[in-house]
């Protein structure tokens, strides 16, 4: 059953649960990213952001924001099913949503975490700097997986690409020979 106090749609609601956590003397880590089609890489990725405070918040790109990012195919998974799988991994204690219109790095300045955890390809070195000012540290993790999602995705459409270009070459050589045997006939009649 999904723990609805685990989803976040309203950045308002943040600001205290920050306080509360503080207060406990927790570590608050953040993390960003589309997570979608989640699989290995992303849970081990989640895992080892956890391992590096008590609180682990995770930035989830709506559905308009992937799109704008990576095309009008994505994301494959809608947001809402996006948002609630992460809320079954014990590692995430929040997955909060991030909109297309929302200001650059709104997240990170609202939640201010002590740990913000990255990929290699998310920010650049001077981002990283600048980021420091938000942030307590930023930890730029390596990849968790041989893959992507964006990766298998195309796996996916390359291996359909090809099973439909040889039944259609099939299909197409049947079609063109019988046309070609319905013009002989015709020609001879």
């Amino acid at each position: 059953m999904i723990d609805a106090s685990k989803i976040i749609l309203d950045y308002e609601a943040i600001p205290p649960l920050v306080e509360m956590y503080r207060e406990l003397g927790k570590t608050i880590v953040l993390t960003q990213g589309s997570f979608d089609m989640l699989h290995i890489g992303h849970g081990r990725y989640l895992e080892q952001a956890k391992s590096h405070g008590d609180i682990l918040f995770v930035g989830v790109d709506s559905d308009d924001k992937i799109r704008f990012r990576k095309g009008p195919d994505r994301p494959v998974v809608p947001e809402e099913e996006r948002l609630e799988m992460l809320t079954y991994l014990s590692s995430v204690d929040h997955a909060v949503l991030k909109q297309l219109s929302a200001p650059k790095w709104e997240l990170i300045k609202t939640i201010r975490p002590d740990v913000l955890i990255a990929t290699q390809a998310t920010y650049s070195p001077k981002q990283i700097l600048e980021l420091e000012r938000y942030c307590g540290k930023v930890i730029v993790l390596e990849p968790m997986a041989t893959t992507s999602t964006s990766a298998k995705i195309r796996l996916v459409q390359l291996g359909a690409a090809k099973k439909l270009g040889t039944v259609l070459t099939d299909k197409l050589i049947a079609t063109i020979e019988e046309v070609l045997s319905e013009v002989k006939t015709a020609e001879k009649d």
